[in-house]
């Protein structure tokens, strides 16, 4: 019975190796920063609107935005992690060796998100340019979208690194036993690449909703929250995987689904 009980608590409970004040003063400060970043977030999209491709922006402001949505979007869902292996450093370290150390957790997780901006640049500019050419094709990569998002969120992949992600003490242990050198880079990078392997397919659907689509952007920071601290986020994640698919036979009939794939004033379906 005890063992039942340890192995069905929430990640949150699970994450919970610091004080009362102390995870409340953690959790506090995320939380600010995420704000912060969500302002910084909304306040650009303002000006910019919902079209196709990357609106005009070059990659050093894209990558900066992105970074921005990044912080809004995963920083609670990361937080269990962050503040465990944040307890780790505290532990051992203090001053600017501290400072240090946090900073080279924290880059190392951007950096991978960082890289993977590059590729969803690259992909927005290139429908982009295919929509500019065809707009009807809009409707047939926006199809694509969904269905490789609907796919990534029943596949295994995804369990896998939900597991890693719902299990902060677990992987305190592991990081534990990497090499000193640059341990800190290496487990912010490591932990960024599985969160990469959770969402990337949640990612992928910012190009027929639009990637400076704030409702949107907020719905799937709530799916990335529930999927990764919900105690039925394995469920709720089949679950969303099966709304992709449905929207994925819709989305070619349905010009609402497609926000990101249409230029301003013109509509793709019929």
């Amino acid at each position: 019975m005890y063992h039942s009980r340890i192995t069905t608590a929430s990640p949150l409970r699970r994450g919970n190796l610091l004080p009362v004040r102390a995870l409340v003063s953690a959790w506090s400060l995320l939380m600010l920063i995420a704000l912060l970043a969500w302002a910084l977030t909304i306040g650009q999209a303002r000006d910019m609107g919902i079209e196709p491709g990357t609106m005009g922006m070059g990659v050093p402001l894209f990558l900066l935005l992105w970074l921005a949505m990044m912080t809004a979007m995963m920083l609670p869902s990361v937080a269990p992690v962050a503040i465990t292996w944040a307890r780790a450093i505290n532990r051992e370290s203090t001053g600017v060796f501290r400072v240090v150390r946090m900073a080279g957790f924290t880059g190392g997780y951007l950096l991978v998100w960082t890289a993977f901006g590059l590729f969803a640049y690259a992909g927005l500019a290139a429908t982009g340019h295919i929509v500019d050419d065809h707009a009807d094709a809009g409707r047939w990569i926006g199809a694509t979208a969904f269905l490789l998002a609907g796919l990534q969120q029943l596949g295994p992949l995804k369990n896998i690194c939900l597991r890693h992600c719902r299990s902060p003490m677990g992987q305190l242990v592991r990081y534990s036993q990497f090499q000193r050198r640059a341990r800190d880079l290496r487990v912010g990078a490591h932990h960024g690449l599985y969160c990469v392997g959770c969402c990337w397919g949640l990612m992928l659907v910012f190009i027929p909703l639009g990637v400076m689509n704030i409702p949107a952007m907020a719905g799937l920071a709530a799916v990335i929250f529930a999927e990764k601290l919900w105690r039925l986020g394995a469920a709720f994640s089949t679950a969303i995987g099966v709304v992709f698919l449905a929207f994925a036979v819709l989305a070619p009939f349905q010009d609402w689904l497609l926000p990101g794939l249409q230029n301003a004033g013109s509509s793709m379906g019929p």
